[in-house]
């Protein structure tokens, strides 16, 4: 039996382990989220490799025996050092490995996952301060459908009317952090606004208009800050209720 893989992955995070290892872990198209061992002090050619957001062909030997993993090698195909020359950017990418790693790396659509991280790390290289949040959010937006919990936008979740009928072209959904789900104004009416998050018509049209788009083409999608707040304050709602929780580096 072959103790040797072969991945193409992305590397989320790395932690210091003992005196002059690294525990490194990876995104993978083979098998989503992978931890493993790197071996070698801070000089170490591997050790240098092996860094947050690079992307290439990953090596592990597995040990069947004590259940452990060691990066053998790691090819890198992408380095993205612009990541690291702005804040905001390593913020966002910092934020989308943790969103990955806290929901499992995206159940079993490893492949599709890989795909929509790679992409959205890919924009973020070149991308300023204000690009960087529509970005994360974007990212957000697509990795709750690639989850299979997006909800919809596009029919009120307690009266089932669609939202052109019942919020029209100008009117506010409003998004219920208890149900998940995206209500028209008329169901909200003396109900209160207790976990209720609003989204305007222009957050809405955005939305729609950026949902599959490859985040190298949102330069093109302007968002008022309105509408921006408004965005993100709804889908990091939406994957707080996916995790269960909020991430602390999703607010920079």
């Amino acid at each position: 039996m072959s103790r040797s893989f072969t991945y193409q992955a992305l590397v989320l995070k790395t932690h210091n382990s003992g005196e002059s290892n690294r525990d490194a872990w990876f995104l993978t198209a083979e098998e989503g989220l992978i931890r493993a061992t790197v071996f070698g002090g801070p000089k170490s050619k591997l050790r240098a490799h092996v860094s947050p957001f690079n992307r290439g062909t990953l090596w592990i030997y597995h040990d069947p025996i004590r259940d452990s993993r060691k990066v053998s090698d790691f090819d890198v195909a992408s380095w993205r050092p612009g990541l690291r020359e702005l804040y905001e950017r390593t913020m966002a990418a910092d934020a989308m490995a943790d969103t990955i790693l806290a929901s499992h790396g995206g159940g079993g659509n490893w492949e599709e996952a890989l795909s929509l991280a790679d992409s959205g790390l890919n924009a973020l290289e070149s991308a300023d301060e204000a690009l960087c949040v529509r970005v994360f959010i974007h990212f957000l937006w697509n990795w709750a459908n690639i989850l299979g919990l997006r909800p919809e936008m596009d029919r009120c979740g307690s009266c089932g009317e669609t939202s052109a009928s019942t919020a029209g072209p100008d009117g506010l959904l409003w998004y219920d952090q208890h149900e998940g789900n995206f209500l028209c104004s008329s169901c909200t009416e003396g109900g209160g606004l207790n976990g209720l998050l609003p989204l305007n018509p222009g957050g809405r049209r955005w939305l729609a208009a950026v949902g599959d788009l490859d985040p190298a083409q949102l330069g093109r999608y302007s968002l008022d800050a309105v509408s921006l707040g408004q965005v993100r304050a709804v889908l990091t709602a939406i994957m707080a209720g996916i995790l269960g929780k909020y991430l602390n580096t999703w607010h920079w």
